[in-house]
């Protein structure tokens, strides 16, 4: 992941797309080239990522609480077993994020920054609780 970093946190789409030269010419890049070829192939929806400030990309590049979350719905679900109808698992599925949400004390530490540029970015369509 060290070597991938200077991808996405470049200041700009042309210092990214550097740095994936520069990943791939590397020894990593050397090891896994599937890794540069996947990168390369989606360059076009990676763009646009660079668009906006780094308080934004950092949180949207930060997925651990994203797949924590998953994680926690899926393993609902399969526990579950058949749903005798769709409203059921929606119920379920309402209940575990209930649960979850509780445990949720501070938000990431990036948000504020992150809130401020929303803010800015999409001006009355982006609303603070």
């Amino acid at each position: 992941m060290a070597a991938i970093k200077p991808i996405y946190q470049a200041v700009n789409a042309e210092a990214a797309a550097a740095a994936l030269d520069a990943f791939e010419a590397g020894p990593w890049g050397k090891k896994y080239p599937a890794i540069a070829a996947a990168w390369r192939r989606q360059w076009e929806q990676v763009i646009p990522f660079f668009a906006f400030p780094p308080e934004v990309r950092r949180i949207i590049y930060t997925t651990n609480a994203i797949e924590s979350l998953n994680s926690k719905l899926r393993s609902s679900v399969r526990g579950g077993g058949h749903f005798p109808t769709d409203e059921a698992a929606i119920k379920l599925l309402y209940l575990v994020l209930r649960r979850v949400s509780r445990d949720w004390k501070m938000p990431q530490r990036e948000w504020s920054a992150a809130r401020t540029q929303f803010a800015i970015l999409f001006g009355e369509r982006f609303t603070v609780e």
